[in-house]
């Protein structure tokens, strides 16, 4: 049976997982080391994921912002904790100029800098320099924006979305009076990370606290929400933090009160990135390649006409335009219907497949027959194979295809998103009480993380939140296993039994797995 890439994600699920980028065409490495160069199709990806989010962020009282790429380094050395965490993945630039020395271009030694610059990895320190200036009173409080950007962290092993060196993002920085008016932005802004996931990805997530050892450098409290791609690894899709009083006391952001006091700000700060895209293939691609949700399709209907260089290749062309044309002022999500006729040269065979492995929600192939019965054929890219293992076509009348579009695209979109969380809810084990049944469970870890495991999923247990060097122990023990815990989830149960590492009386449930 012909399909649509040459790597299964059973036999090899990273080389699957590149072969997806590749023949869905959404990005390729640039020459750069590390970096790489999102294609149209995966950029579109971006812009809706991006739309759909700037939209909630706005909705919530945020304004966006522009910050400069290049941040003085005496900013990170005012936060001790939060330089240390971004020490070894910093860009520095040290110098501002060019020079021709011996026939050869290089960096001119005249030219360098008297303080050296280091290329945005984050934005606390720089935009916290600028809350300094901008907060004077209470009045002034609480102070909502957002930056979308990219970010340069000096990766030494990459992955395509998953890790690179430079990647986009979205980041929110909040100032505030007092602790619960910052926690609750914290928590605020992390549910609206959850609603874009499952309502626009279409990719179930379980929110919860990060440990203590897994915080961002700085902060007092980070929380995430973690989803699990099809070979039972985690991923991190995004995270909120409250950031306490440290960068608001590093950088001097205080308000005066109601009473005349000067008081430190609370900050927050939260964001998502690139990766979100990596995370979409990774839940939703199969052997064929990329499935998308509707919400997040470039083109969300597809239509192919069967062209061969005869006299009706103009009648079928036409009939195509205004399928196109009639299905764009149909509303789907709120939007209009993103329709596209695939008129470039070549076999409508080839064109299909192409589009199979990029894809978009519905591919419509279109033919004499089809013209003359006024009639769609129509294939489901969630449901492409039927019984006799042949591309399953359904045809119907042109207008009812065009009535229930909006209703088809829901049905995919609702249909990934049941299937996704299946997944999740069906391969999160609670039985584990020791650790020594956590190490047989998920066995040792291969020495190269693109090695092919058995599916493992998660592990939720007991703990007793050991801190210092009791944690210290526990997250060696996890390390050897190359395991990590994702989060505390943020719905506990009412009853706990002893935690699974040191035997004492639980305090909360943590999710532990292998993860991106």
């Amino acid at each position: 049976m012909e399909r649509g890439l040459n790597a299964t994600r059973e036999a090899d699920f990273a080389n699957w997982y590149q072969a997806v980028v590749r023949e869905a065409d959404l990005a390729e490495t640039s020459p750069v080391r590390g970096a790489m160069i999102i294609k149209p199709w995966g950029y579109g990806i971006w812009e809706l994921i991006q739309g759909e989010l700037d939209r909630r962020i706005k909705a919530t009282g945020h304004q966006n912002v522009y910050f400069p790429l290049l941040i003085p380094l005496s900013f990170f050395a005012k936060e001790a904790t939060h330089v240390e965490g971004f020490a070894k993945e910093m860009a520095v630039v040290t110098h501002h100029r060019l020079a021709v020395i011996d026939g050869q271009l290089t960096v001119d030694p005249e030219a360098k800098l008297e303080e050296p610059l280091v290329v945005r990895p984050t934005s606390e320190t720089i935009i916290g320099d600028a809350f300094h200036r901008w907060v004077r009173s209470y009045r002034d409080l609480p102070l909502l924006i957002n930056q979308w950007a990219n970010i340069v962290r000096w990766e030494m092993r990459t992955r395509l979305f998953l890790r690179t060196s430079e990647f986009l993002w979205q980041e929110g920085h909040t100032a505030h009076a007092d602790r619960e008016d910052a926690l609750a932005e914290t928590l605020r802004m992390l549910e609206v990370y959850r609603d874009v996931a499952e309502r626009c990805l279409a990719m179930p997530v379980v929110t919860g606290e990060k440990p203590e050892n897994e915080r961002f450098p700085g902060a007092d409290a980070t929380y995430s929400i973690e989803a699990m791609m099809q070979d039972g690894k985690a991923l991190q899709a995004a995270t909120s933090h409250y950031l306490g009083t440290s960068f608001a006391e590093a950088q001097n952001i205080r308000y005066q009160s109601e009473t005349g006091e000067l008081r430190l700000c609370h900050t927050t700060s939260w964001g998502i990135t690139t990766r979100l895209i990596g995370g979409v293939i990774m839940t939703h691609g199969d052997d064929d390649g990329l499935r998308l949700p509707p919400m997040i399709a470039p083109q969300q209907i597809v239509i192919v006409p069967i062209l061969r260089d005869r006299p009706e290749d103009a009648e079928v062309l036409a009939y195509a335009e205004g399928l196109a044309a009639e299905l764009s002022g149909v509303d789907a999500f709120r939007q209009p219907v993103r329709a596209l006729v695939d008129k470039r040269p070549g076999r409508s065979a080839d064109k299909r497949w192409d589009w199979v492995r990029r894809g978009p929600p519905i591919i419509v192939e279109v033919g004499p027959r089809d013209v003359a019965a006024g009639q769609v054929t129509s294939i489901r890219r969630d449901r492409l194979w039927g019984e006799n293992e042949r591309i399953a076509s359904t045809g119907a009348p042109r207008s009812e295809f065009i009535a229930g579009a909006a209703a088809l695209l829901a049905e995919i979109q609702s249909g990934l998103y049941a299937e996704a969380k299946a997944r999740l809810d069906g391969n999160i084990r609670a039985d584990i009480r020791s650790f020594d049944e956590l190490a047989a469970y998920f066995g040792p870890a291969a020495e190269d993380d693109d090695a092919n495991e058995p599916f493992k999923g998660w592990v939720r247990c007991t703990w007793s939140k050991p801190s210092g060097a009791e944690l210290d122990v526990v997250e060696q023990r996890l390390k050897s296993l190359k395991l990590t815990i994702r989060n505390a989830p943020l719905v506990q149960p009412t009853a706990l039994g002893p935690c699974l590492f040191t035997g004492k009386p639980g305090v909360e449930e943590i999710l532990v797995a292998r993860a991106y």
